[in-house]
Formats: structure tokens, sequence, C-alpha cells
């Protein structure tokens, strides 16, 4: 009886069989359900861009895809408030993805030409959107703060940014002549262009002419920006550009080289166009490069004056210049094109350095530069080729203005530790204006054209009661000075410690006898043998010194506002 109870308990073989299916069979539903979910998602998603895309590309706007408006939203075809979509970065139209094409169709986008030939300079109107105004606009009728209300209301016109209300637009405001704003003396009119088109099919080139109905007080202003450069900020600056501003004044310079965007200087009248630059030094310099290429071309009387605004790491250039060590958006983008206006004019001293290497069976071979900052042998310029090399490999990770100060920071502690360039003066013989110099015991020698060095630090006037001669950027002076290491370099940057200085001048000759050393001109680092390096002015870049923000250093080495259309 005992064995008959045991042998009912026990299931039957195919129960246990039964159950360890469902289990596997559950298992399998959890993990292979949200694999296919995940996978169907992201088919969608890609199909999804690929029809923007196709729009993107069709289309007259500027479309650009967002996946998280950053304030309130609403959309301009259905007025359904939106947190992801589409928006044009040339007239601020903000659609969602299902309304992309009605949008499209719809709405025009700014026009660069004006399509009718006979429509004169003084003939264009407002161009009205409506929605999504700008925070704290006020209505250009009735004064009242416009977009208060939490949905699609109220215009603005995409020219000259002024705003109104629903209930107050009428008719006649409608068709009112648009005056394009605060910016008007920056802004190229449509009509502008189409005259000017008009002009060369009658093979007329009047330009003075045509610009006298736009008053004196016209500059157009041409935006150069590289939208690698800060973090990738550029790139949202040229969208905030394109909307004050007519887009085609405004050009990234990774996809249109400096060369052909100047070309647009060629038709305007002489010496009235401005450049403003956003990048670092380096692309402040690619900029000067092409406007010399301008005086080649004998374009002269077209050459811009050229602004700053430093998206680089160190932006010794701009700080010189007075547009400060770097921009993060702390002022909006209408506070920039207001300094813009208010600058003057100044000239600033560009160098040629020519590096003859000493080759084999005294063969030379001639390396040439020009120089707008400052031109280093030893520590900094260590630093420089070491950040550099790294920056190449892996160029994500230093997209951080502050991580790249870290690294530098890093190879100075290095450097101090291991002294590479220990003992050069005994390995180079400097000469200034054709005499020869005694070197102390150095590590590196730093040739300057501009006051500031090294991100912020006034190398030359040093600190305590000496006396030196004021730097300035265009008197046609290089000042040249020594230091000791790289310890004595963050010495210098703390205002812990002076520069060694060696002296001014007008030219600066430097002979690298024996062994490889680092050498940089402008933040370019590279590794050199044995060569002569011969530093000589070249010609003078006209500049825009803004001296809003000016600190009482500043203020004595900046040179006066002349008249700077002669150039050397």
């Amino acid at each position: 009886s005992l064995a008959k109870m045991e042998g009912e308990k026990r299931p039957a073989p195919y129960e246990g069989l039964f159950a360890d299916g469902h289990l596997v069979l559950w298992t399998l539903c959890s993990v292979l359900l949200p694999v296919f979910i995940t996978f169907w998602c992201s088919l969608q998603r890609s199909r999804r861009q690929l029809h923007r895309r196709d729009i993107f590309r069709k289309s007259k706007h500027g479309w650009r895809d967002t996946d998280l408006f950053s304030h309130p939203t609403y959309c301009c075809v259905c007025a359904q408030h939106i947190l992801q979509g589409a928006f044009c970065d040339c007239c601020g139209l903000r659609v969602d993805e299902g309304c992309l094409k009605k949008a499209d169709r719809r709405f025009h986008c700014k026009e660069i030409m004006l399509k009718n030939d006979s429509k004169a300079l003084d003939a264009m109107h407002h161009h009205w959107i409506r929605g999504n105004v700008p925070l704290c606009s006020y209505c250009v009728v009735c004064k009242q703060q416009c977009g208060s209300q939490p949905k699609l209301c109220d215009y603005r016109c995409i020219w000259c940014q002024k705003t109104v209300h629903d209930e107050c637009m009428k008719n006649s405001l409608k068709n009112e002549q648009c005056d394009f704003g605060e910016f008007r003396n920056l802004i190229i009119p449509p009509s502008y262009l189409t005259s000017i088109n008009q002009m060369r099919k009658d093979k007329k080139a009047d330009y003075a002419m045509l610009a006298s109905k736009l008053g004196k007080q016209w500059t157009p202003l041409i935006i150069l920006a590289n939208s690698r450069s800060g973090a990738n900020m550029g790139e949202g600056l040229l969208g905030e550009f394109r909307v004050l501003l007519n887009p085609v004044q405004v050009f990234d310079v990774t996809k249109t080289p400096p060369v052909k965007a100047l070309q647009l200087c060629t038709l305007l009248p002489y010496y009235s166009a401005r450049v403003l630059v956003c990048g670092g030094d380096g692309t402040v310099g690619w900029v000067l490069d092409a406007v010399d290429e301008m005086k080649i071309k004998g374009q002269e009387k077209y050459i811009p004056q050229v602004a700053v605004l430093p998206l680089g790491t160190g932006n010794d250039l701009s700080n010189t210049l007075g547009w400060g060590t770097g921009y993060a958006g702390e002022i909006p983008v209408t506070q920039v094109l207001r300094n813009v206006m208010e600058a003057d004019g100044v000239k600033l001293d560009r160098w040629k350095v020519q590096v003859t290497n000493k080759g084999y069976y005294n063969l030379r071979k001639l390396k040439e530069f020009t120089m707008n900052n400052y031109f280093s042998v030893g520590p900094d310029a260590l630093m420089a080729l070491n950040f550099h090399a790294h920056r190449e490999k892996a160029p994500s990770l230093f997209s951080s203005r502050i991580l790249n100060k870290a690294v530098y920071l890093f190879y100075g502690t290095k450097d101090c530790l291991v002294q590479e360039c220990k003992d050069l003066n005994k390995k180079v013989e400097l000469e200034l204006d054709g005499e020869r110099v005694e070197l102390p015991n150095l590590e590196g020698i730093i040739v300057l054209n501009i006051g500031y060095w090294g991100g912020g630090c006034r190398l030359w006037e040093g600190m305590g009661d000496e006396t030196y001669p004021l730097a300035r950027h265009d008197d046609g002076l290089l000042e040249v000075v020594g230091v000791y290491g790289s310890f004595h370099c963050a010495q210098i940057q703390v205002k812990l410690a002076n520069p060694f200085r060696i002296g001014q001048a007008h030219t600066v000759r430097l002979i690298l006898k024996c062994s490889m050393m680092p050498m940089q001109v402008d933040g370019e680092p590279w590794a050199q043998g044995p060569c002569t390096v011969t530093i000589t002015h070249k010609t003078h870049a006209l500049m825009l010194y803004f001296s809003g923000e000016q600190t009482d250093d500043d203020i004595s080495s900046t040179s006066d506002p002349e008249d700077t259309k002669e150039t050397e």
C-alpha cells in the first residue's frame, strides 16, 4: 500500500516536460519580443530620417531636425504644441514632422534675391510668419509683450525682426515697406543683389551709386564661421546669423573656403565690407591669407575689415583686439552684431617666417609661413606639438576648451620633469636686426607680434616696476623674450615671474645649429632639425578693434583708430 501511495504522488514524465516547454517559451518571448520591437522602431526611425532628408534636400528652406526644442514651440501648420520636429535656420519656421511637407509648400523662406528685376531698392515689404516669436519681444503697434499666450499667435518679420499681435495686424502693416530693422546697415538686401545682377547683364558696375540709396552708414557684414570650432558651437551660430541677416552673407568655411566666400566683397562698394570670423586664431589666419590673395588679384579696394568671435582654445589675437578670450554664448548674437557696428578699424602687422633646412651636400629646402601672433622654439612649442599629435589621433576628445587647457597643463608638468629643451642657448644663435645677441641659459625663445600669449598672458609688459616700451601690433616691431623652462612659463602665466626680455627688432634671425627642436607659428607646431629661421615684415591686415570691454593695460597698448584704407 505504501508503494502504491508513492506511485500516485510521482508526476508523469510528460507533465514535467510540458512545464519546462512553457518556461522555455516564455523565456524566448521575453528575450525576443524586446529585440523585435527595438528592431522595428529603429527601422521606422531610419525610414522617417530618409523621408526627412529627402524633403530637406529638395526644399528651399534650411531645415534642421531637433529632438527637443529649447522653449515652448508650436507647429506653424497644425498649431499644436510640439517638443520635437524641424526648424528652418533661415526664416525661423518650426513644424511637426508630419506637417513638414505642408509647411514646405505653404510658406516661403527668405529670398536672397528678388524674382522681379523691376523692383526698386526701397520696395521691399515685410515678410511675416506667425507664431514662435522671440521671448521678451514687443508689438510695434501697441508696445505690449508678444508671444505671451500658450498657443500659436502673433507675427514676426523675418527681415527686420519686428513683432506684432494678431489683433494689431492690419492690412496697412502687411503692405508696409520693411526697413530691415536694427541691423539694416549690416544686411545685404535681396533687391541690391537683384540690381547687381541686372547691372552685370547690362555690363555696368556702378556699385557706389546703387549703395548710395542705402545710406552712408551701410557696411555690409559677411560671416565666416568654422562649424567645427568651439565644441561645434559654430554650427548653431551659422543658423542664428542666417535668421538675422541675408543667408547669402553667411558661410561655413569647412564647406566654402574663405577665398571663394570673400568674392562677395567684389559685389560691394569700395572699402565698405566687414567680415566676422567665428573660430579660433587658426581660422582667423586662414581668412587673412585669403585676404592677401585678394591683394594679389588686384582687389585691394574690396578688402574688408575683419572682426573676431573667438571659439578656439587660445584666442590670443581676439583678446588683443578686444573681442575676449572665448565665446560660449554668454551674450546674444544680436549684441555681437552691435559690437561689430561699434568697432573701430586698426592695423595688424603680418610677418613672413622663412625656415631654411640644412640638407645634404649644402642643399637648402625652404618652408614659408605667415605669422600673426607669435613664433616660438622651446617648451611651449613642445606642449603644442604633443597636444596636436594627440588631437590628430582622437579629435572628438578635444572639443572642450577646459579639457584642452588641462591637457596643456599635463604636458607642461611632464616637461618640468624631463626638460627636453634644456641648453637651448648652446644650440641656437639669435640675431636682432643683424646684431648677434648673447643668450643666458634658456630653454625657450618667443617672438611676439601681439600683446597676449599663452591664452591671455601679457608677456612683454610683465609685472613689477620695470619700465619697458609697450607692445603694439601695428608698429612694425617684434618683441623677443626668453623663458627658463615649463615651470617658468607657468609662473609667468599666474604673474609670479617675468620673462627674460631680449629686445625689440624689425627683423629676427635664429640659427638652430644641431639636434631636433620643437617650433610653432601661431599654434601650428612641428619638430625641426638644423635650420635658419628668418622673420621679416610681410604686410598689414585691416582689423576691427572693440573697446567695450577693455582693461587698463589694454588702453595704453591699443592703436588709435585711424584711416586703414591704405595697406602696404
